[in-house]
């Protein structure tokens, strides 16, 4: 369902039968797309509309846009990103879900912010989950883990790219319209930055949703 293009960045095939849509999930190897608008991320649920400009449009953690010609982007080394597309209404966001906003519920809030701007329905959204540090690797302790229900005893591992679907799902998404890269950010070190693996070392990766 996602292969990686010549260019070293990931696509989602789904989304690529979207004619009017342009998107990817970059890799330590891809070049920065130009013209882009992204946010100083702070793990929130903030929710920011580009209105078709571009660079550093503030603080938040998602960037939603219906401009044609425009594109929105988010930079991620572990934290999940996720791609939005309205087949209705021609809208997209592009959401970073760290574990902070992922307890915060960034996805669902992203929906309603496209519901308040563009009249997104869920019904008509595609969602595509890219690559992120997986349960494999995603070792958390206690403090963490009782913000998704675990036991707080000793340290467990967290799914949060499973977590973020089971929200999408329960905000009326349906499952088939989400699609999820299964790919790991610490596990795959020639392909991805990771900063659970680099530390402060790491670089990012850029994940990019737009109309064409």
């Amino acid at each position: 369902m996602f292969y990686k293009d010549s260019a070293n960045v990931y696509r989602a095939r789904p989304l690529e039968e979207l004619d009017w849509l342009v998107h990817g999930f970059g890799t330590r190897d891809a070049s920065i797309p130009r013209h882009l608008a992204t946010l100083k991320q702070v793990h929130s649920t903030l929710c920011v509309a580009a209105e078709g400009r571009e660079g550093m449009l503030g603080q938040g953690d998602a960037l939603l846009e219906n401009t044609p010609g425009h594109a929105v982007a988010v930079k991620t080394a572990d934290c999940i990103p996720m791609l939005f597309a309205d087949a209705r209404s021609r809208a997209v966001a592009a959401v970073h879900a760290g574990w902070r906003g992922t307890a915060g519920r960034i996805g669902p809030a992203a929906l309603e912010a496209m519901r308040g701007h563009f009249g997104t329905r869920p019904e008509d959204l595609r969602v595509a989950i890219g690559p992120g540090i997986g349960a494999c690797c995603y070792q958390v302790g206690p403090e963490v883990a009782a913000y998704f229900g675990a036991s707080p005893n000793g340290r467990v591992h967290i799914d949060l790219a499973k977590i973020n679907r089971e929200q999408l799902v329960a905000a009326g998404i349906a499952p088939g319209h989400i699609y999820t890269a299964g790919l790991c950010t610490m596990c795959r070190a020639a392909e991805f930055y990771s900063f659970r693996r680099e530390k402060e070392h790491a670089g990012r990766m850029y994940s990019f949703i737009g109309l064409k």
